[in-house]
């Protein structure tokens, strides 16, 4: 059920009961389930008698429950996540009944506009593919791409993590790739998320995200998956994007899951009182984030557009 902890990019993990959990935080430590959304603990119980008893110290340990299990089951303390979530029968259903008929046109128009949408194995055509998009701009959600210009030896060791249950799907135009997603399902395949969904922005015209977020849907519908996820439907205070109408446009609601954090120590009893278990940004009003948002996209334009022409 346990083993040793391990260096993963300067953090230690830990396997408890086959799973991986991860470390954030520096005051507060707080331990998550590596893959959250696509791994889920069978005996929580279980992991967190271990986590209670291992060397490794974690002062909070937080994970969620899956779509399919209903309300809260166990008695730890609780809050309600929101995910954004499509509830997938067939994909004509989530076409016709699901979507709005903006994103029903660019579907369409997407497909006659030359755009290929398929499922691809994953091996180097792909990595050169998902090189090409991440290489098409330093900058995304106004501040620098952190992927931008990785080797190829770098996305082999990104990319290969569950793929025993993951599904590549590219976007091509005239030959090329233009996007590409990740999508990853849980051990039962009962729901599935977007791991990564990305495309070119000078493609964007041609609506390849929407064509890609249609054939996952497919993808999810051929295998009997019943949910498929897209993250949080909003983030913390910010309920209001373009990224949150993407998702309501494209079928996607927001549907509340518990989420537990067990106090494994004082402090993390006290950082639960608190309510800072929750991160610091918790505490900035919404304004204030907005602006700093907006400082950070205008300054990171300004100083990579520059740094382009020189």
């Amino acid at each position: 059920m346990f083993r040793a902890n391990r260096q993963i990019k300067g953090r230690c993990a830990l396997e408890v009961c086959g799973k991986e959990i991860r470390e954030r935080g520096m005051l507060i430590r707080i331990g998550f389930l590596e893959g959250e959304g696509f791994a889920f603990l069978d005996d929580p119980v279980a992991a967190i008698d271990v986590l209670r008893r291992s060397s490794k110290r974690f002062d909070v340990f937080t994970f969620k429950q899956r779509l399919s299990d209903g309300p809260p089951k166990y008695d730890y303390p609780m809050e309600m996540d929101n995910m954004a979530v499509v509830g997938v029968s067939t994909y004509e259903h989530w076409l016709t009944d699901q979507i709005n008929f903006k994103v029903r046109n660019k579907v369409r128009k997407s497909e006659k506009n030359g755009v290929v949408v398929r499922e691809v194995p994953f091996d180097d055509d792909l990595l050169r593919g998902i090189q090409g998009v991440y290489n098409s701009t330093p900058v995304r959600q106004g501040k620098r791409f952190k992927h931008y210009g990785l080797s190829l030896e770098t996305l082999r060791r990104m990319k290969s993590t569950w793929l025993d249950r993951a599904v590549f799907i590219g976007a091509f135009f005239e030959g090329n790739m233009i996007g590409f997603v990740k999508l990853v399902a849980d051990e039962r395949w009962s729901q599935a998320g977007l791991m990564h969904i990305m495309s070119m922005p000078h493609h964007r015209d041609k609506a390849p995200t929407n064509a890609l977020v249609a054939q996952a849907v497919r993808s999810c519908a051929e295998r009997g998956v019943s949910y498929l996820c897209y993250d949080n439907f909003a983030y913390g205070k910010k309920e209001h994007s373009s990224l949150v109408d993407f998702k309501r446009h494209n079928g996607f609601q927001g549907i509340d899951v518990p989420r537990y954090y067990v106090p494994l120590t004082q402090v993390g009893r006290m950082a639960i009182a608190l309510g800072l278990h929750r991160g610091l940004l918790e505490w900035v009003p919404e304004p204030v984030g907005t602006a700093y948002r907006n400082i950070r996209r205008f300054w990171y334009t300004r100083k990579l557009a520059g740094s382009q022409n020189d």
